[in-house]
């Protein structure tokens, strides 16, 4: 797993995430990995994801292969991912099932977006959030949002709420380390 952040403060946003790579008890060091870092540029927005490993090659390709995608809002982010969800299917062969009584087919990750727009949340149901403040995602998510809590009054700036909320993931959460990789943009909004 992970921890993946994101937050606002002062005029802009940030994300960040650890670098720990998981396999089972299995662990892969950033020292061991050439391609470390959990996080994705798509024009102007950073894309962090959760989950398997493969969810990151699998969404480069797409962001490569399908030029028009939208990450600007709420509901830009939801049409991006329904349009990607039957394409993960067809072309990536994702397995759609989480639990037999799930209302709908599961994209099986969860991402956190930072853009001049804001910050977002994905999660597996296309369930898509816009958050004021900050917010973590990731086997370290308990941590990160704890310590991005208790000191986001007193941080100057969203690089500094992130960059400790990835801080407490990696210090507590057996699944996240150090290095952490952090992107910071202006907010137009």
């Amino acid at each position: 797993m992970t921890t993946l952040v994101v937050a606002r403060k002062s005029g802009h946003a940030a994300i960040a995430a650890d670098s720990l790579t998981t396999f089972g008890d299995m662990r892969l060091a950033s020292e061991h990995d050439r391609g470390w870092d959990k996080i994705v540029r798509y024009r102007d927005s950073y894309l962090g994801l959760c989950g398997s490993a493969a969810h990151q090659l699998v969404f480069e390709n797409l962001l490569a292969q399908h030029g028009n995608l939208d990450f600007s809002n709420r509901s830009a982010i939801f049409e991006t991912f329904r349009r990607l969800h039957p394409i993960l299917k067809e072309q990536h062969f994702l397995n759609p099932k989480e639990e037999e009584d799930d209302p709908y087919e599961s994209t099986q990750m969860t991402a956190l977006i930072a853009n001049a727009s804001g910050i977002f949340g994905v999660f597996s149901m296309r369930e898509v959030f816009e958050y004021t403040q900050f917010w973590a995602a990731g086997s370290g998510r308990e941590f990160a949002l704890g310590a991005m809590y208790a000191r986001h009054a007193d941080l100057e700036s969203a690089e500094s709420i992130a960059r400790i909320g990835i801080e407490a993931g990696a210090m507590f959460d057996r699944n996240s380390a150090l290095p952490m990789t952090l992107y910071t943009v202006a907010l137009t909004r």
